[in-house]
């Protein structure tokens, strides 16, 4: 059932180049929603939700599930994965690295992925079996790379933190990193580190956060793309993995050798408790 994702992918796009004004107008909004843990929503993720949900339903049929207001199961069935607003401490303090991201999941895979980045001007999309397209033009794709020459993505931590995935753990893993690629970044937008890899701005990535509306529209460029998309074991990337390990092929192997030779504790941090929650960016 692949014939019907370009027009999927147009109807989608269209949804969001609508969304994308009112995305600007709102940079530098104040939060309003208190979401705990120090993470919260400002009154235009709540906007921007239910005005791109209203509109993909009435153009495609298929129903949202948003970061804000929830929505169907995606481990089975058909649904659209939202977040309006992908780095929202920064889209709050005015900083111009936050996006919309959207992706189509079928039976927990996704088919469409969108980074839309209004604040810089691009626009990332993909189907299932590529090619990547930025700004509508296609990509070729991903050369094989090496870690040595390759900026990385890295998650936001607190080294105190004892959530999924231990602050410790974090800072381990950046000392160990910064040591072979001297190019680490914290971006602070987890679409924005897929989808640079998926394009090959960054060779790679280290998501820590396990949500699906984070994760799933950046994992479908990087596949799309000709990447390797695993959890930070090396296990197959599922829409209810624990964490996300994005690369270029090469680097992709070598990224899972250093956590290999660093973690001690891996296989505890990545597998998320049931009903656990932590903020990441």
């Amino acid at each position: 059932m692949t014939a019907d994702l370009p027009d999927l992918l147009a109807a989608a796009a269209t949804v969001l180049d609508d969304a994308a004004p009112r995305f600007v107008a709102g940079v530098g909004a104040p939060s309003a929603v208190d979401k705990g843990r120090g993470d919260f929503a400002t009154e235009l993720d709540l906007e921007l939700e239910r005005t791109v949900s209203r509109e993909l339903l009435a153009r495609t049929g298929i129903p949202v599930h948003g970061e804000e207001f929830g929505g169907p199961e995606l481990t089975s069935g058909t649904a659209w994965v939202l977040d309006p607003i992908d780095g929202t401490f920064n889209y709050s303090a005015g900083h111009p690295l936050s996006g919309m991201l959207l992706a189509l999941v079928r039976d927990g895979e996704p088919v469409i992925g969108l980074t839309w980045l209004p604040g810089l001007g691009r626009r990332y999309a993909a189907v299932a079996g590529g090619p990547l397209l930025i700004d509508g033009v296609p990509q070729p794709p991903l050369e094989p790379g090496k870690l040595s020459h390759s900026m990385i993505g890295f998650g936001a931590f607190n080294i105190d933190g004892e959530g999924r995935i231990p602050g410790i753990f974090r800072f381990n893993l950046l000392g160990a990193l910064s040591r072979l690629s001297g190019r680490v970044r914290m971006h602070g937008s987890t679409g924005i580190d897929l989808a640079y890899t998926a394009s090959g701005i960054l060779g790679g990535a280290v998501v820590f956060g396990h949500h699906p509306w984070d994760n799933a529209a950046g994992v479908a460029l990087v596949r799309a793309a000709g990447g390797v998309v695993t959890d930070l074991l090396g296990r197959e990337w599922r829409i209810d993995s624990g964490s996300v390990l994005a690369a270029a092929p090469g680097v992709h192997e070598e990224l899972l050798d250093l956590i290999g030779d660093t973690v001690i504790r891996v296989t505890d941090a990545v597998t998320p408790p049931a009903g656990s929650e932590e903020v990441e960016q």
